[in-house]
C-alpha cells in the first residue's frame, strides 16, 4: 500500500470511528479493536473443534506485541495462558473499512504455530520489530503458561523474517549462558545504519534477571551486559489502574535509540517499574569487549517522570521526539530529544480513560510520512482474569506523531 493511500485509509477510519482521542490538532485512533480475539481458522469446522477442545479459548487470548511494513500490521499474542492457538498474526490494511475487529492472520501460515514440542517453529512470540530492509526480527520466550503453570518449552529464540517473501530467513536460539533462571526476555530493538543492513545488531531487554542482551547479525553471536540502571524502582513497583493495585517489579524493559550523529547514537532505556529514564552510547553495547569495562558508560539521562512515571514501550521519530506508552496515566508521553530530559520538558501527545488503558507496546514504522503504532491490552485485567468480554479490551491505535506534538513542548517549534 503506497504512503498516500495509507494515509487516506487512515483518514478514513478517523472519520468513522467514534472513540478517538482528539484535542486541537493532536489525535490518536483505533484502527481495530477487539472483545475478544478470534482467528481466521482453515475451516468453519477447525475453528470449531478447537473451542471444544480447548485448543482455542478466546477469554486467554491477549495481543501484546505491534509492528507495521507497508499494507500490514504484525500482532503478537503470547501463550500465557492455554488455549492460544498462534502466537503471531498479520492484519491486512487493504480493506481496513470493512470489519474493525478483524479476525488475526496466523504468521507466517499455521504450520508455524500447530506444534507444542517442535522447537524449529514458533512457541510463544512477545514482541517483533522491523530493520530498514524489510525483515521483521521475532522475539519468541519459548516458554507457555506463564500465567498458569509456566513451562520452558524451548530456548529463547530470535526468528528473521523476509517480509517481502514471507520467508523464514534463520533462527537463532538465545545461549543458554545470557538466559538466567527465570529471565524474562520481554523486548528487543533493531540498530542496523547502513542501506543494506550488514551491520544490523539487536538489542533484548530481559526484564525479570535486569539483563541487556546484544545481537550482532554478521556472525550471529551475543553477549550480555549487566548493570544497576536496569533494575526496577522499589517504589515504583506499586501499581494502581483503574482501581486495581498490583505489584510489579520489571527491569529493564523499553528501549529506542537517538539521532545517528558521527558514528554513534545513544540508546536510550528504562526498566518499566521505574520512572528514571538512561541511555549508553551503541558504540559501547555494540562491542562484545566492553561487557565488563563499561560500568560508567550506563549514565542518567535526567529528571525522574513523577510517582505514576511507568513507561512500558518507547520510539524516537525522524524528528527526533521519542514516544513512549505512559501505562498508569492511560496516556502516550512525548519528549523532544533535542531538549534536556526535565520533567517540564515532557509532554502528553495523547490520553484516554477508555481507549488508552494499558498502552503496552509502541512502535513507529519506516514510511514517510511516519505514524506511531499502539497496542493497548488492558494486561493487568487479563493477568487477574478481570476481563469483561462484552467490553472491547484490545485495540490497534496510531497517531500522526507530527500533528501529535504540536501546540505541546514537544514541538519543534518551541525550542
Amino acid at each position: 500500500m503506497c504512503s498516500g493511500c495509507l494515509a487516506l485509509a487512515l483518514a478514513t477510519i478517523s472519520d468513522c470511528y467514534e472513540e478517538n482521542y482528539q484535542t486541537g490538532d493532536k489525535s490518536i485512533n483505533t484502527l481495530f479493536r477487539w472483545k475478544q480475539i478470534d482467528y481466521d481458522f482453515p475451516s468453519e469446522e477447525e475453528h470449531r473443534a478447537a473451542l471444544e477442545s480447548g485448543a482455542f479459548i478466546p477469554l486467554n487470548v491477549i495481543p501484546l506485541g505491534i509492528e507495521r511494513w507497508k499494507d500490514r500490521v504484525f500482532v503478537s499474542t503470547p501463550r500465557w495462558k492455554s488455549g492460544v492457538p498462534a502466537t503471531l498474526s498479520a492484519l491486512a490494511l487493504d480493506g481496513i473499512t470493512t470489519t474493525s475487529s478483524p479476525p488475526l492472520q496466523p504468521y507466517p501460515s499455521w504450520d508455524w504455530h500447530n506444534s507444542d514440542s517442535n522447537c524449529s517453529t514458533f512457541t510463544s512470540v512477545f514482541r517483533m520489530n522491523i530493520d530498514h530492509c524489510g525483515t521483521m526480527w521475532v522475539l519468541d520466550s519459548g516458554q507457555v503458561d506463564a500465567f498458569e503453570t509456566p513451562r520452558q518449552l524451548c530456548p529463547p529464540s530470535l526468528t528473521a523474517i523476509d517480509l517481502t517473501t514471507d520467508t523464514v530467513i534463520v533462527k537463532y536460539n538465545i545461549p543458554e549462558q545470557f538466559v538466567l533462571q527465570n529471565s524474562l526476555i520481554t523486548n528487543i530493538l533493531v540498530d542496523s545504519r547502513d542501506a543494506q543492513c550488514r551491520d544490523l545488531h539487536v538489542y533484548i531487554a530481559d526484564a525479570w534477571r535486569f539483563g541487556l542482551i546484544v545481537f550482532r547479525a554478521s556472525d550471529g553471536a551475543f553477549w550480555r551486559f549487566s548493570h544497576y540502571t536496569f533494575y526496577p524502582e522499589p517504589l515504583l513497583s506499586n501499581y494502581t489502574l483503574h482501581g486495581l493495585n498490583y505489584q510489579w517489579s520489571d527491569g529493564l524493559f523499553g528501549m529506542s535509540l537517538g539521532k545517528y550523529h558521527q558514528g554513534d547514537r545513544p540508546l536510550y532505556y528504562h526498566a518499566m517499574s521505574s520512572s528514571t529514564e538512561f541511555f549508553v552510547m551503541t558504540s559501547v553495547i555494540r562491542d562484545p569487549s566492553r561487557v565488563n569495562d563499561s560500568v560508567g558508560e550506563f549514565k542518567l539521562l535526567g529528571e525522574h517522570r513523577g510517582p505514576d512515571g511507568q513507561v512500558s514501550a518507547a520510539a524516537v521519530d525522524r524528528n527526533g521526539v521519542m514516544f513512549y506508552n505512559l501505562i498508569s496515566r492511560d496516556s502516550i508521553g512525548c519528549w523532544n530529544t533535542r531538549k534536556p530530559y526535565l520533567e517540564s520538558n515532557l509532554g502528553v501527545a495523547a490520553h484516554d480513560d477508555r481507549s488508552l488503558v494499558f498502552p503496552n507496546d509502541l512502535r513507529i514504522d519506516h514510511d514517510v510520512p511516519q505514524y506511531v503504532w499502539v497496542i493497548t491490552n488492558r494486561l493487568p485485567m487479563f493477568q487477574f482474569n478481570l476481563i469483561n468480554p462484552e467490553e472491547y479490551n484490545y485495540r490497534v491505535m496510531f497517531l500522526d506523531p507530527a500533528k501529535a506534538v504540536q501546540g505541546t513542548v514537544c514541538d519543534s517549534d518551541t525550542i
